[in-house]
């Protein structure tokens, strides 16, 4: 490949005129470079410079060195140097010695452009002969040594991560403001470039366009321009097109990097760029461009900065060790262990970014293994010192990573740190943990502790269940003490509380193995992880599983029997039949003790009304827990009782005067158990053919409950069936519901209500010949209720009678006359029922 090369100064005339032209140039050239190589290859000596400079002077003007890019996408290589008179004797001359770039090319061997700075190759003046050939190379300049470039950036600190911020910026953004360097020397320019351009990924090295000198910086095209500072005035405050790094003036910043010129803070490339400069370690960038990672990422040139030993901020500490942790077989064993003993070295900060800390405890937990013991006890020491310390959380590393040596140091240093912090109620549970499991590692002995802290485990936990996480289960894992006194928090728990362990228990994976006994923790277990279902709906399935479950026996323990009944039916009751079956399982004596006694008797005393399973059970509680029972309970459950008797027919005479005495020994009576002993009486009284005086009981005791159950009954169908089939059973109720027209009260609402609602719709879906029967049964109890019958049914007879048979109408001074009747209730003859008043 050759280079293209152009020569423009002021020369005699000639066939292309005289004054400024080009004066040499490679044939093949198209003119278009050439249009735009004049605009860029001008000089504009300094605004101070002799006007007539001797040949020092001349040697003391800068040099306009260029690299830009055409508007074809070739490139421009230049150097400019002013030379004083031209061929007339006139001053303002410069020679311009430049070469050309096709599209895509790069100098000969890939050299940055910045290498030919004052390179042997660049001409003094126009050659002769007027064409002359493409060149093969531009040898690299020797004043741009290594040696020097540390020196400068040395010299330039303050400015260097604000510089190469911009740079990333302009590389990353074609739209991103010029930079513009402030230099007393045109050199000075030249080594920033060269500063950059080992610090920049290849690539954009190779794209970084620059000028090392212009007196007019507001029409330089290229991304660095060099200026002096007398052409920097009026450069200020245009942030948007240029960012002015002034290195001719004091630094503002000189105990650390200047901010850029926006005061913002640098890029972390750039810092990392910087340090590796100013430490002198420039092949560091040659590396780093080769490592995995995108291109301005800190992580590959802090990695290799730490492991040569350079210091760096604690983000780029973090990136180092984020970036080890994903390519760890890009660095060898030597250059792995700079990183890390870089990374354990004693820091000046108070305190360690948790960041950072998190980010070192992953590297360790990734390459740990691969380090020598020496190398890695330094780590694994401030990782445990960090996890002690810091509020956040760190992985501590695992035992084998500490020499015994350093191990007895940490435990002497933070020995008292980690018995406070595991005692410390106030910070929770998630740090004691950590510190418990620091404390593990180092044997410092916190024995003592591990029953308060499990205490405190059992609480948070049982509040919220979602605390249960993989650092806990761990924990667990790594400390049986703490495991067995968590399983006996929970078993305390579960005899206190059940419903709640059992929650716990649902979503957490708490591990309940244990060579204790645990019996109440294990119920609840059963009953968070048993089969899916439970007892199939078998409650009392249901409850003798979950006291196999315990492996203890319930004679034993009691208590356990309470907690099993918490777990099948929570805040439900059983029901009578599963109460009654688990008395009959476990008996009486298992109760007392266990004070499940009251869940069988709510069971009994909030039966379905109806139920004989309720009655039942009241009868056996009361022979079971004669001296258990409350007063009131017992007279409930006595009414229950009697309901069992009246419906297996053994209670003896004065149904309603035992209910009322029951009653009132027993209020407030729980309104299943009146409904359920008012039922039973009301269907007795609606059954049994000898029930006459019993029905006088109820109708004087003006008991609403009672009489509102009797109505009730006589609605229902079996009574509407039997009225319909019976004629003695309608001529009985006829007889009853006209019982005291007089009574009033709860009777007098419920006696006009049967007789209109009940026995008047039965007797119109009579048959003329049951119609006659009826009145037949009637006159067997007496003629005057036979034609009472027939005037109660006889068409439009009951607004008339209303009166007489104790109708809705008991407006003052109306009083119904009254007539003496005769027969009885029960079909005797007797006529006791009514002496008070009848029908006549």
């Amino acid at each position: 490949m050759s280079l293209g090369q152009l020569h423009y100064t002021s020369a005699p005339p000639g066939p292309d005129g005289s004054g400024f032209r080009f004066t040499a140039l490679t044939p093949g050239l198209p003119q278009s470079v050439l249009r735009e190589a004049e605009q860029l290859i001008g000089y504009e000596p300094p605004r101070n410079a002799p006007s007539r400079p001797s040949a020092t002077e001349l040697e003391a003007f800068p040099r306009a060195f260029s690299y830009s890019e055409l508007s074809d996408g070739s490139r421009l290589l230049a150097r400019t140097v002013y030379t004083g008179a031209d061929y007339s004797g006139r001053w303002g001359n410069f020679h311009a010695h430049a070469v050309h770039l096709a599209p895509g090319r790069q100098l000969p061997d890939g050299a940055l452009p910045v290498s030919a700075w004052e390179s042997p190759g660049w001409a003094a003046a126009t050659p002769e002969g007027g064409a002359p050939p493409g060149l093969a190379a531009l040898p690299p300049s020797t004043l741009l040594d290594p040696a020097g470039l540390i020196a400068f950036a040395a010299s330039r600190v303050p400015w260097l991560a604000a510089v190469f911020t911009d740079l990333q910026r302009q590389a990353e953004d074609e739209t991103a403001p010029q930079v513009v360097l402030v230099e007393r020397d045109s050199a000075d320019v030249a080594r920033w470039v060269a500063l950059a351009s080992a610090a920049l990924p290849r690539e954009a090295a190779h794209r970084l366009t620059f000028t090392t000198y212009t007196r007019r910086p507001h029409l330089a095209g290229q991304r660095i321009v060099g200026v002096l500072p007398d052409d920097a005035h009026g450069l200020a405050g245009s942030g948007r097109r240029y960012r002015v790094h002034d290195c001719s003036a004091p630094p503002p910043a000189p105990d650390g990097p200047a901010p850029g010129p926006d005061g913002s803070e640098p890029a972390p490339w750039a810092v990392a760029a910087a340090r590796i400069w100013s430490a002198g370690a420039f092949e560091l960038f040659q590396h780093a461009h080769r490592l995995p990672g995108e291109p301005f990422t800190a992580g590959p040139p802090s990695a290799l900065a730490l492991c040569a030993g350079i210091d760096l901020p604690s983000s780029h500490r973090t990136a180092a060790a984020l970036w080890a942790c994903e390519h760890p077989a890009e660095l060898d064993g030597q250059e792995l262990d700079g990183l890390v003993q870089t990374l354990a070295a004693p820091r000046q900060e108070a305190a360690v970014p948790a960041a950072e800390t998190a980010a070192l405890a992953e590297l360790f937990a990734r390459v740990g293994a691969n380090l020598r013991p020496e190398t890695a006890a330094p780590l694994a020491a401030r990782l445990l010192t960090a996890a002690v310390r810091s509020d956040e959380p760190v992985r501590p590393p695992d035992p084998g990573a500490l020499t015994d040596e350093v191990a007895r140091q940490l435990a002497a240093e933070l020995g008292p740190e980690l018995r406070a912090g595991i005692a410390d109620p106030a910070r929770g549970f998630a740090r004691p943990l950590r510190l418990l499991r620091v404390a593990g590692l180092l044997t410092v002995d916190c024995s003592d502790l591990v029953t308060p802290l499990a205490h405190r485990l059992a609480a948070a936990l049982l509040a919220d269940p979602s605390a249960y996480g993989g650092e806990l289960h761990e924990t667990l894992t790594d400390r049986p003490d703490l495991h067995t006194a968590l399983l006996r928090e929970l078993d305390a728990a579960a005899l206190a509380g059940p419903a709640s362990v059992t929650v716990l228990l649902e979503r957490a994976p708490v591990e309940l193995e244990s060579r204790e006994a645990l019996p109440y923790l294990r119920m609840c277990g059963w009953k968070a992880r048993g089969p899916a279902g439970g007892g199939g709906g078998d409650r009392n399935g249901e409850l003798r599983a979950v006291l196999e479950a315990a492996r203890v026996s319930v004679f034993a323990h009691p208590p356990l029997l309470r907690v099993a009944f918490r777990l099948v039916w929570g805040t439900d009751t059983p029901t009578p039949e599963e109460a009654r079956y688990v008395l009959a399982e476990t008996g009486a004596d298992v109760h007392r003790p266990a004070e499940t006694w009251p869940f069988l008797v709510t069971a009994a005393l909030n039966g379905r009304p109806g139920d004989p399973h309720a009655d039942e059970l009241a009868h056996e509680l009361l022979a079971a827990f004669p001296t258990q029972l409350r007063p009131d309970d017992r007279a409930a459950l006595l009414l229950l009782e009697f309901a069992r008797d009246l419906r297996a027919g053994g209670a003896g005479p004065g149904w309603v005067d035992r209910y009322l005495g029951l009653r009132r020994a027993a209020e407030p009576v729980n309104p299943t158990v009146l409904d359920h002993v008012c039922g039973r009486i009301a269907r007795r009284l609606l059954t049994d053919p000898g029930a006459g005086r019993e029905l006088d009981d109820l109708i004087r005791s003006r008991d609403a409950d009672l009489c509102a159950a009797y109505e009730r009954a006589a609605r229902e169908d079996a009574v509407h069936s039997q009225l319909l089939r019976q004629p003695r059973y309608f001529a009985d109720r006829f007889v009853d519901w006209n019982a005291h027209p007089q009574a009033g009260g709860a009777w007098g609402k419920v006696r006009g209500a049967l007789l209109d609602g009940v026995l008047r719709p039965a007797a119109r879906a009579l048959a003329a010949e049951d119609l006659a029967a009826v009145e037949a049964a009637l006159a067997k109890r007496g003629a005057r209720h036979a034609e009472d019958f027939r005037s109660w049914n006889r068409p439009g007879a009951l607004s008339r009678l209303g009166l007489r048979f104790g109708g809705r109408d008991s407006r003052p001074g109306k009083a119904t006359p009254r007539r003496r009747g005769s027969g009885s209730g029960s079909g005797s003859g007797s006529d006791d029922r009514y002496r008070d008043g009848g029908v006549r």
